[in-house]
């Protein structure tokens, strides 16, 4: 396993970190084998776990805390929060009432007294960087979070946080956690510059882009993984961006058999290979998912291999731009750019 620094705090982290998503009811996951997921983690040298309020309706945290219990001082824990957790119109967001409540109901589903990374799962368009950022660093000084991040911003959201955090004598955003793979580069031309120049961890999630680069698919043969169940739209071939990704796999696994490498390896290898990027979020349903992960924990691909991926997908191209996570609402709701 390797280790780096996360960001500017002086906390080393893995380079592979243990994402709970599938942790419950998303990926129908036991707490008997969410703790044996955690254990081969853990015995692997992962020593990070980032799981999110809205996993599962909280489940996902729950879970989490049974597993890791008795051993917490060894782990560096983080959460989100931020994302709609049931119908009740504040019960989301960055606002100070919604945080300092949630990471309260964190703390109890987790079973601990602190999180080392507290992260704002999504930029909230309705709320100034200054009360969030307030209430992010009052918790801080509480000694409930150590640390606070920041996941799928706009690049242009990162600065002007990191500026507010200036102008307003608070502490700052020291992660971001921003999708990444090597069918969606696009972090590279604009999020990824941002976060070398102010000195930003980074933990990308999707590596393996929803199973697209897991091995699973390929061509001529039915696409049947657990994101393609209920994300159908994503994997129909017919649609123009999907029949380009399909493409780019099946180039992508001519480079992989040549280097000797897994299409996972070379998934991995090529995101933690950016040196932007911090450590890569694998989210395995089951223990087998897990150890094809953890293969790649020591890959180095060699130029020419990461030369032959930009030859396929050229550097800050995303295949499927209408699945961007990022994007400014005023290109998605036309009522925002009208007068």
């Amino acid at each position: 396993m390797q280790y780096r620094t996360l960001g500017r705090t002086g906390v080393q982290v893995s380079s592979l970190v243990l994402g709970a998503m599938n942790f419950g009811k998303i990926g129908r996951t036991t707490q008997d084998e969410a703790t044996a997921i955690v254990d081969a983690a853990l015995e692997a040298g992962i020593n990070l776990i980032d799981t999110a309020d809205m996993y599962g309706d909280g489940e996902s945290e729950e879970m989490v805390g049974k597993a890791i219990a008795g051993r917490r001082d060894d782990i560096v824990l983080a959460t989100k929060a931020g994302m709609p957790m049931g119908e009740e119109r504040n019960h989301r967001g960055g606002s100070r009432r919604w945080l300092v409540t949630e990471l309260d109901n964190s703390l109890r589903r987790l079973g601990v007294d602190h999180v080392d990374l507290y992260q704002l799962h999504r930029w909230d368009p309705a709320t100034s960087d200054e009360e969030t950022l307030s209430a992010l660093t009052d918790l801080q000084r509480a000694g409930k979070i150590r640390y606070f991040g920041s996941s799928t911003f706009p690049a242009h959201r990162i600065v002007q946080a990191q500026w507010a955090a200036r102008d307003h004598h608070l502490s700052r955003y020291v992660t971001e956690q921003p999708s990444y793979s090597i069918l969606q580069r696009g972090i590279e031309s604009h999020v990824l510059p941002v976060t070398e120049e102010y000195g930003l961890g980074v933990l990308v999630w999707s590596p393996l882009a929803s199973g697209w680069l897991s091995g699973a698919i390929r061509e001529g043969r039915e696409i049947a993984t657990n994101r393609s169940a209920f994300m159908p739209r994503r994997f129909d071939t017919s649609i123009p961006s999907n029949r380009a990704r399909l493409d780019a796999v099946e180039r992508l696994a001519e480079v992989a058999d040549a280097a000797g490498l897994t299409m996972i390896q070379l998934a991995l290898g090529f995101v933690t290979a950016h040196p932007a990027v911090t450590s890569a979020i694998i989210g395995p349903r089951t223990l087998d998912h897990l150890r094809s992960h953890l293969a790649a924990a020591d890959t180095v691909l060699p130029s020419d291999v990461l030369d032959a991926i930009d030859a396929i997908v050229a550097p800050g191209v995303d295949l499927a731009p209408d699945e961007k996570h990022d994007t400014p609402p005023s290109l998605l709701d036309p009522s925002l750019r009208r007068r």
